[in-house]
């Protein structure tokens, strides 16, 4: 499928969907790979995720679109076009939407959390505050005694050292 064919098939979801016409532009972007899609609000265009059709099929893309146009139609009438907002909660069940696009299976996995790298020692108690990142620890003080932290910094456990 191409980015005209793709721009058809939006007009006819908002038409049939919607009720209202999609006036902009709608296009795949290759590039996407956390989202399903996207709006845009200074341009009114749409860019979808061609590797969800790839992977999830027409059924989940079409999802995607509605989730996408209603975005659009709310903005363009000036109502609550945000994910929280009930304008845009309601109108995203009314017409089938996805509320979340389904993770990609290229991306399962990718994602794993950063261990810790520092932890806060309170020199008093002994209590631990493990750390992603460094901090400086004179400007902070042991919650549970307010006494002083020291850092250490852990090493991965991945880490090897050349012998």
């Amino acid at each position: 499928m191409d980015d005209k064919e793709l721009q058809s098939w939006v007009e006819r979801i908002s038409i049939h969907s919607f009720g209202l016409p999609f006036k902009h532009k709608a296009t795949f972007n290759k590039r996407l790979r956390a989202t399903g899609g996207r709006y845009f609000m200074k341009t009114h265009n749409i860019e979808i995720n061609p590797h969800q059709l790839e992977a999830y099929g027409a059924e989940e893309v079409e999802k995607i679109i509605k989730h996408e146009l209603c975005h659009y139609h709310l903005h363009l009438q000036r109502k609550g076009y945000r994910h929280r907002d009930p304008d845009f909660k309601a109108l995203l069940a009314r017409v089938g939407g996805s509320r979340y696009c389904r993770s990609l299976p290229s991306a399962q996995g990718r994602r794993r959390p950063e261990p810790y790298r520092y932890k806060l020692v309170c020199a008093r108690c002994g209590t631990e505050y493990p750390r992603k990142r460094k901090v400086d620890p004179r400007r902070f003080a042991c919650g549970k005694c307010r006494g002083p932290l020291r850092i250490y910094h852990i090493l991965p456990l991945d880490f090897h050292p050349k012998p």
